[in-house]
């Protein structure tokens, strides 16, 4: 049947619109309802129209949207509105979601370093691909490519700290390094970025379970040191009422720890991919190794325990800060009051002798390494304080020397430090072919060095070019405008050539380069640690301008190796005659004749170092002499304390 509109409740303005525009339209269907009427006709179609704009045919509508989709296409708009939401999209997911930000941090330090890893490796792939008029153009384009990279390296590792600074501290102190590097590297013992006080007071609750004000009065919030895992801030402590020191661990270390190895694994893998000779995996491996017991405090106070415990009934001026209370991260123990020991003015206003103090600084690591078998691996100035010596102190000498930073220590078996003794003792002995190969043998036994190797280690356990014979063929590398010694007891005062031909030997001899990081694989780790404190310890020597004979702090060495010796001999006896339980006549010939190599070697040493301290103090009046003559009595006190007269008042 016809279907009429008015069966519709159409709305009025509908009825308004007049026959110019047809909107509804009705199709009449039947379906498979046996339904008639309404029920059995399909839906009506009918176009929309906004009844608010009743001008807008769905034509118009559909051209609008299509303008506002082509609006949204322009680039203009499109590119901008892209960078936008994935501006808030990163910063959401950097603020909530952990691996995310750890992802965008090592995306960003590993940019870093490959900004200076890669010109750096494309520097000496340049420079050693040219070739030069002399020797000295050589010398000098070593010298500058060494600095370039060394600095672009620098400033990467100041931007990524944590890891990455202690990385480059480690570099700074090993002596087989271009000098360029380590002088490079030096800032890095005592330059460092302090954590905001906000951040620690979060750490300092994590890790106590109070405020910092509720344990401390008058914390200082400026650190009076700032290291590459730490500072410290002084503090009066409530309980007890002393004046402490609180050393806080930098916050971020823990979170980006893996982080930053990573980065140090992948770094060390660049070098070795541009150049296969160059190899530093050692280094990622020490520092996976040793990082996790410097971060941990805990750990770090049972070292200081046990140092002092070594050196209880030892008559010596070093002294270890007393511990108070240690986490994982928080550390505090007693504030020591003093400067640098390398403060040259503060020796001279409390009338320190610094030759004294460099001899004892000798003294204290060689009985560690020596004779406990236990030293302290970071010995850097930062490290070392020195002041007068208080009421009731063991110090023989009018000052103390406090050794602080106990992270990281290292054991020697007691077979090794004897024969790193037996090393050092025929170093001391003039050179004929028994000593050359006792030394040889030694330092297989000790570094895991070959013949072809022994002159590079000779000259990374002593400081100074080999010795005579220590090459197989006698030539030198370098410069032969110096002499050599015999033994360390005929090294003289370190010229400035004998400076020079070590350092062109290492860049004009074919291999030699290779062959110093040759000995950094070979040689285990904890030799390689002893080879950092020797040169630390020479270091020191030299910061404090000592009037001395170089070869002092080498007699010190020495008298604690016969020692050594000394006590593995009788310990060998006494087992054998527990063995046999009968002395022997053959027994005790073999003691007496130990006990007299050790005796008369003793006795040796003690007036040779005699003789060399009688010398330094003759310079000393020299100086005094010579300082009064051109400032009078301050000028006097000051030349002889190794102060610049000059610019005295």
């Amino acid at each position: 049947m016809p279907v009429s509109l008015k069966h519709f409740p159409l709305p009025q303005w509908f009825h308004n619109i007049g026959p110019r525009q047809p909107v509804l339209q009705v199709q009449q269907k039947r379906l498979s309802s046996p339904l008639n009427g309404l029920r059995g006709l399909a839906a009506p179609r009918r176009g929309f129209r906004n009844p608010a704009h009743p001008h807008q045919t769905p034509g118009k509508l559909q051209k609008r949207l299509k303008e506002q989709r082509k609006g949204w296409r322009n680039p203009w708009i499109f590119y901008p509105g892209c960078a936008v939401a994935l501006g808030v999209v990163g910063v959401l997911g950097y603020e909530t979601n952990e691996p995310f930000r750890h992802t965008i941090l090592a995306v960003g330090r590993c940019s870093r370093i490959a900004a200076a890893a890669v010109p750096s490796a494309v520097d000496y792939k340049v420079m050693m691909s040219k070739s030069y008029d002399s020797e000295e153009a050589l010398d000098q384009a070593w010298s500058d490519c060494h600095t370039r990279s060394a600095k672009r390296v620098l400033k990467a590792l100041l931007a990524n700290g944590g890891v990455f600074i202690k990385m480059g501290q480690h570099m700074s102190s090993l002596i087989v390094l271009p000098k360029e590097w380590r002088e490079t590297m030096r800032p890095l013992q005592d330059q460092c970025e302090a954590t905001s006080l906000e951040d620690l007071e979060k750490l300092f609750v994590s890790d106590m379970g109070m405020d910092i004000s509720e344990l401390f009065d008058d914390f200082d919030p400026n650190p009076i040191g700032v290291a590459s895992l730490a500072q410290v801030h002084v503090a009066s402590h409530r309980p007890t009422g002393r004046r402490v020191a609180v050393k806080l661990q930098h916050p971020h270390l823990a979170e980006f720890c893996n982080v930053d190895m990573e980065m140090v694994d992948v770094t060390l893998g660049w070098i070795k991919y541009w150049f296969p000779d160059f190899e530093f995996s050692w280094l990622a491996d020490e520092m996976r190794t040793n990082l996790p017991k410097e971060m941990d405090f805990i750990h770090e106070a049972r070292n200081a325990e046990r140092a002092k415990a070594d050196f209880t009934n030892v008559v010596t001026s070093m002294y270890i800060p007393e511990i108070i209370t240690a986490t994982k991260r928080v550390l505090i123990m007693e504030y020591i009051q003093g400067a640098r020991v390398d403060d040259l003015k503060y020796l001279a206003d409390h009338n320190i002798d610094r030759n004294k103090v460099s001899i004892e600084l000798s003294r204290i690591f060689s009985q560690m390494v020596f004779n406990n078998g236990w030293f302290h691996a970071d010995p850097h100035p930062g490290n070392l304080l020195i002041r007068p010596s208080p009421p009731k102190s063991k110090s023989p000498y009018n000052f103390e020397i406090v050794l602080l930073d106990h992270g990281l220590y290292f054991d020697l078996e007691p077979q090794l430090r004897v024969n790193y003794s037996k090393l050092w003792l025929s170093l001391m002995e003039p050179a004929s072919p028994e000593v050359i190969e006792d030394r040889r043998r030694y330092a297989m036994l000790v570094g895991n060095i070959g013949p072809d190797l022994y002159p590079v280690f000779e000259a990374a356990l002593t400081g100074r070019a080999a010795l005579e014979g220590s090459w197989d063929e006698e030539e030198t590398p370098g410069d032969s405008s110096f002499s050599r010694g015999s033994s360390i007891v005929d090294l003289h005062k370190q010229s400035t050539a004998e400076v020079e031909a070590i350092r062109n030997a290492v860049a004009k001899q074919d291999g030699l380069l290779l062959s110093v990081f040759d000995v950094l694989r070979r040689v285990p780790r904890r030799v390689l640690m002893v080879l950092k404190l020797n040169d630390l310890t020479r270091g020191l020597d030299h910061a404090l301008m000592t009037t001395h004979s170089p070869v002092r702090v080498f007699i010190e060495h020495a008298k604690f190796c016969i020692w050594a010796v000394w006590q593995d001999d009788r310990r060998r006896l006494s087992e054998t005659l527990r063995s046999r339980g009968l002395l022997s006549i053959s027994l005790f010939r073999d003691w007496f004749k130990s006990w007299w190599k050790y005796e008369s070697k003793y006795i040796q040493l003690v007036c040779y170092e005699a003789y060399l301290d009688f010398a330094g103090w003759k310079v000393q009046r020299k100086a005094w002499l010579r300082g009064l003559w051109q400032k009078g009595l301050q000028g006097a006190r000051d030349a002889a304390a190794g102060l610049p007269v000059a610019q005295t008042p």
